[in-house]
């Protein structure tokens, strides 16, 4: 019995700290965009995982749908270890009751298929 406690806690502190990205404000504002019927919200996205350089944004409702919307450049941003991007995502004033979160998801890059590799999606809620 002690060998089998003693082995599954070997195998959780022998795998390593895993290190996600960081994705701010936790609760955005939607506010008036410079265009007229969309708005917008102010994110930060820091990434802290060396085996990660890309990161997916996406927009959903409150039963996870995904839900139309904008930003400048592409929805799928290369980001380096320790590097910091701040972007604005924008969607449609008609959709402001139905958009409740933003993700960002990380996209990797598998080159090694014996390495067991983890992806992570964090999501701020809209207020």
């Amino acid at each position: 019995m002690f060998i089998r406690y003693f082995m599954i806690l070997m195998m959780l502190g022998g795998s390593g700290a895993v290190w996600s990205h960081d994705f701010t404000p936790t609760y955005p504002k939607l506010e008036q965009s410079y265009i007229e019927g969309v708005l917008k919200a102010s994110m930060k996205l820091f990434n802290k995982r060396k085996d990660v350089r890309y990161y997916e944004v996406s927009v959903y409702d409150n039963e996870w749908n995904k839900i139309p919307f904008a930003m400048l450049g592409e929805k799928v941003m290369n980001l380096e270890y320790l590097e910091t991007k701040y972007f604005d995502v924008f969607i449609q004033e008609k959709s402001r009751n139905k958009a409740t979160y933003i993700c960002t998801k990380t996209k990797l890059l598998v080159t090694d298929k014996t390495k067991a590799m983890l992806d992570s999606r964090i999501c701020s809620k809209i207020k």
